[in-house]
C-alpha cells in the first residue's frame, strides 16, 4: 500500500501541491477515478503497512465479512475505517465508503480538530467519542459511516493508512460494496443526511 500512496503523493509533489490543500484536493478528486479497482488488490499484497491490531484513532483498509451479511441490504467488504471504540470482540468505527468522496473529505476534513497533534506523523491520531460525534451537528456525516466490527469476521491483517496520506486514502475507488453500488450507497447515505 505505501507505494500506492507514496507515488500519488510523489506526483502531487512533483506538480507542485502541498497536501491538505484546495488544489492538491481537487487534482485528488479528478485523478483518483483513474486509479481503478487494481488498487485493491495493490493495497492487501504490501506488507509493510499491515498490522495484527490496530490503534483507536488511526486509519486502516481490511478485507471483511460481516456475520450477519444475510439480514444487511448492503455493506462493504474493503473498509477503510478509522476505529474508536474497543470491545472485547471488536471495535466501533467509521467506515468512510460510506460517502461519496466529496463528502469524506468534508468529514475528515471537521474530524482533524480531534487530532492529537498536527504533524501528521506516526503519533497523529484521532480522539472521538458517539458522545462527542453525535452531541455536535459539526460532526453529522459520520452517522453514515458508524458501524460496528468483529474481529472474527476479519479476513485481512489491518492495512494502516499513514497520517499523511489519509486524505489520498479517501479517494481512492477501492470500495468494495456488495448488494448495492457505491452509487446507491451514497445516495441512501445523502438521504440520510438530507444532502443532495
Amino acid at each position: 500500500m505505501a507505494k500506492l500512496l507514496d507515488k500519488l503523493s510523489k506526483e502531487m509533489t512533483r506538480l507542485g501541491f502541498s497536501q491538505r490543500t484546495p488544489k492538491s484536493r481537487a487534482w485528488l478528486k479528478t485523478n483518483m477515478a483513474n486509479v481503478g479497482k487494481n488498487s485493491r488488490l495493490a493495497l492487501t499484497r504490501n506488507k509493510e503497512n499491515q498490522r495484527a491490531k490496530s490503534v483507536l484513532g488511526r486509519m486502516y483498509f481490511y478485507v471483511y465479512d460481516p456475520k450477519t451479511k444475510e439480514t444487511l441490504p448492503y455493506y462493504d467488504r474493503f473498509p477503510l475505517v478509522i476505529p474508536f471504540k474497543s470491545y472485547s470482540d471488536g471495535f466501533l468505527g467509521l467506515n468512510l465508503h460510506y460517502l461519496p468522496p466529496q463528502l469524506r473529505l468534508v468529514l475528515l476534513d471537521k474530524l482533524y480538530d480531534l487530532l492529537t497533534n498536527d504533524s501528521f506523523d506516526e503519533k497523529t491520531k484521532f480522539r472521538m467519542s458517539y458522545n462527542l460525534l453525535s452531541g455536535a451537528a459539526k460532526y453529522k456525516e459520520f452517522q453514515p459511516c458508524l458501524k460496528r466490527y468483529l474481529y472474527s469476521q476479519l479476513r485481512s491483517k489491518f492495512i494502516e493508512v499513514p497520517a499523511d496520506q489519509w486524505e489520498i486514502a479517501v479517494f481512492l475507488p477501492v470500495e468494495q460494496f456488495v448488494g448495492a453500488t457505491s452509487a446507491k450507497v451514497h445516495k441512501e447515505s445523502r438521504k440520510q443526511l438530507r444532502v443532495k
